[in-house]
């Protein structure tokens, strides 16, 4: 029996994995992976992976960077952990202070967590509690856009509008205000801002209907990645964010599979020139290292909740691993590695080469449609080019192209009938022309 063969079997025989029907296991191999460095994943064996969604869209940088493993090891042997209530270390006070800097301005304050979903979970508390504070109790509710995804918790369930995920759970879920999404699919470009005000003045119209019992509206800036890569123009956020203003209410930026340069800015919300009330940070902040979540916030907000112990207005929230010593050092030498050089502008040029690479299905009769922000690249599946028809779920095409990807070296992980590109920033040329080839030939298997 092979090394890979055997990993796989002793995985089976105890391993649950997310997002998955493990019975897809019996014909699906596993894909075992030994170690890895820069955009190359490798089995047991020796083979490699072109990881081109960057592990779940975290991994900015490259797999095994240099110095984000050395500022790792340096301080595992310093501290890996202390309690974040009633203690602090200098780890955590400079993250801080470098995401402040960062930041749209007016993001003032930091509150640790261990996962986008978490994140997500705190912002939604924080809101809620900051009305109560202001002795608004009427404020239960919030906002959120269909196809909108912002975790798996009950709470970022409820916020969400994932069907796949969600339906199951609906009966344990809070209930949403649903508002149409700005998304543009199907729309030429020069057409994206005229969607996007109608859309707006639909918002406005719910807004004034429900203002009084609305907490804050969240949204993913730009990209609403996990619904399928669909994206919509800056100037929605920027209506929105007067909209927010308008009526009162409090607007949440969920930028965790966004910020950190996947659009081209380092967060998204800096395209509108906005700043949210309360921003999440998660995913990219640590370099694909450790688990690690910030929720950024107003100075004002944070002194809503600052009183004395007997006033109850403290946020009694915490993690067991809030602000931990070893994550706060790879979120930090990340941020060092941004500073080193303009990675950002080098961006611009490697998006450039990920749209070129895939030109030639430009014209394809079952490609719908070929979007960018930044370096996120999708190519959307369709049934019918001229009505935009999608395939029925149930077909699975894109299970076609991953299965194709990993016999060809590359992992790319299609949301439904979507083939999308998210790989480190590291990505050379010949590692753009392996991924977009390879799906490209994907993509012609999977709708013949």
């Amino acid at each position: 029996m092979s090394e890979n063969q055997r990993l796989r079997e002793r995985d089976l025989a105890v391993l649950w994995h997310p997002t998955t029907q493990m019975k897809d296991h019996e014909s699906l191999p596993l894909l075992p992976v030994r170690k890895a460095s820069g955009v190359w994943l490798e089995d047991m064996e020796g083979g490699r992976y072109l990881d081109a969604i960057s592990s779940w869209w975290v991994n900015l940088f490259g797999h095994a960077h240099p110095a984000i493993s050395e500022r790792v090891a340096e301080q595992a042997h310093q501290l890996e952990h202390v309690i974040l209530a009633g203690a602090t270390h200098p780890g955590a006070v400079e993250l801080a202070e470098r995401l402040v800097a960062i930041t749209p301005p007016g993001l003032d304050r930091v509150f640790y967590a261990d996962s986008g979903s978490s994140a997500v979970e705190i912002a939604l508390k924080m809101s809620f509690h900051y009305w109560c504070n202001q002795g608004e109790h009427q404020r239960k509710r919030f906002v959120t856009l269909t196809n909108s995804y912002h975790g798996e918790t009950l709470g970022t369930l409820s916020v969400g509008d994932a069907g796949l995920f969600k339906k199951t759970y609906e009966p344990l879920l809070l209930e949403s205000i649903l508002a149409p999404s700005p998304d543009c699919f199907g729309l030429p470009p020069e057409a994206w801002d005229d969607h996007a005000a109608t859309r707006l003045e639909e918002l406005a119209v719910l807004l004034e209907r429900h203002s009084q019992e609305v907490c804050a509206i969240i949204i993913e800036p730009l990209v609403q990645c996990a619904g399928g890569m669909r994206m919509y123009p800056p100037s929605w956020l920027s209506g929105l964010r007067r909209l927010c203003d308008r009526f009162g209410i409090h607007l949440i930026a969920d930028e965790i599979a966004v910020g950190f340069g996947r659009t081209g800015t380092m967060f998204a919300c800096e395209q509108a020139n906005i700043t949210p009330d309360f921003m999440c940070l998660s995913k990219g902040l640590t370099g694909g290292y450790l688990p690690m979540s910030a929720v950024m916030t107003r100075e004002s907000i944070y002194q809503a909740f600052y009183d004395e112990y007997t006033s109850l207005r403290g946020f009694l929230h915490s993690h067991s691993y809030t602000g931990n010593a070893l994550a706060c050092a790879a979120a930090l030498a990340t941020l060092d590695v941004f500073d080193e050089q303009p990675w950002l502008e080098r961006n611009r040029e490697t998006a450039r080469l990920m749209r070129a690479a895939v030109e030639s299905l430009t014209d394809h009769p079952h490609v719908g449609e070929i979007r960018q922000c930044g370096m996120i690249l999708a190519m959307e599946m369709v049934e019918d080019r001229a009505s935009m028809k999608v395939y029925d779920w149930r077909e699975r095409r894109g299970m076609t192209v991953y299965r194709h990807a990993l016999e060809n070296g590359v992992l790319l992980r299609p949301i439904g009938n979507v083939v999308y590109f998210m790989p480190p920033y590291v990505i050379d040329a010949g590692g753009i022309e392996l991924m977009a080839r390879v799906a490209s030939e994907g993509i012609d298997l999977a709708t013949r």
